[in-house]
């Protein structure tokens, strides 16, 4: 996913003065230094408002806050305007984050998720579907065509469900989260989580009845 309009605002790196060597190898070994840093040593430097810091973080998890979200969504404008949300606050609120009381990824899952929920309890102007994906010219058309069905049905059997059941299963199937993971992230008990999934696979079930086996094993689990 492209965030080039986001990161060239918000993390625009210092100038140097790259025409010395001098300058070059500096920058070539900070730049090693940066890639090696946890999140929270990232955050620590965008605390102090370290551009390159910020959009190394981004870099590092953009892909992953967009794919929850488009999954959850199903509409990649939707998605990128959430997940961009989720990055502003990072840099606005820099100087905020607390070392150690969160992962950063559980952060964003949670900002990601919840800004979603919002996103689908406002009434829909116009509804906006994932386009189909190019199928390889090397796979088997009926094996494309099958899939995609599947895909399609599936995503509309998603629909139907809960938002807080739609939640707990993209993160458990397509996030692979475990439950306790889960429940961090929706601020909630195992034991709720375990609840969402178990209630969320049951009416999937049911709304996916007449679509056949291949439909429910993609997604559900017994």
């Amino acid at each position: 996913m492209a965030f080039a309009t986001a990161t060239s605002e918000l993390a625009k790196c210092t100038a140097m003065e790259m025409n010395k060597p001098v300058a070059r190898d500096r920058a070539k070994k900070t730049e090693r230094d940066m890639q090696a840093a946890s999140d929270d040593e990232l955050l620590h430097l965008i605390g102090s408002g370290d551009e390159a810091a910020f959009r190394l973080l981004v870099e590092r998890h953009v892909d992953r806050g967009y794919a929850v979200a488009v999954r959850i969504l199903r509409s990649p404008a939707d998605a990128e305007d959430v997940v961009q949300d989720a990055f502003l606050q990072v840099w606005t609120r820099r100087g905020e984050w607390q070392p150690g009381k969160a992962k950063f990824s559980t952060w964003l899952y949670r900002v990601v998720t919840n800004r979603c929920i919002d996103m689908l309890r406002k009434p829909k102007v116009e509804a906006m579907d994932v386009l189909p994906e190019v199928a390889d010219e090397h796979y088997d058309q009926m094996q494309s065509l099958l899939r995609d069905e599947a895909s399609a049905e599936l995503a509309v059997a998603m629909e139907r469900l809960p938002e807080p059941q739609r939640v707990a299963l993209v993160l458990s199937y397509t996030e692979a989260l475990s439950n306790a993971e889960i429940a961090e992230v929706m601020e909630t008990t195992v034991f709720a989580v375990e609840s969402l999934l178990k209630r969320g696979r049951q009416k999937l079930k049911h709304i996916l009845r007449n679509s056949g086996r291949d439909v429910l094993t993609t997604f559900t689990k017994d």
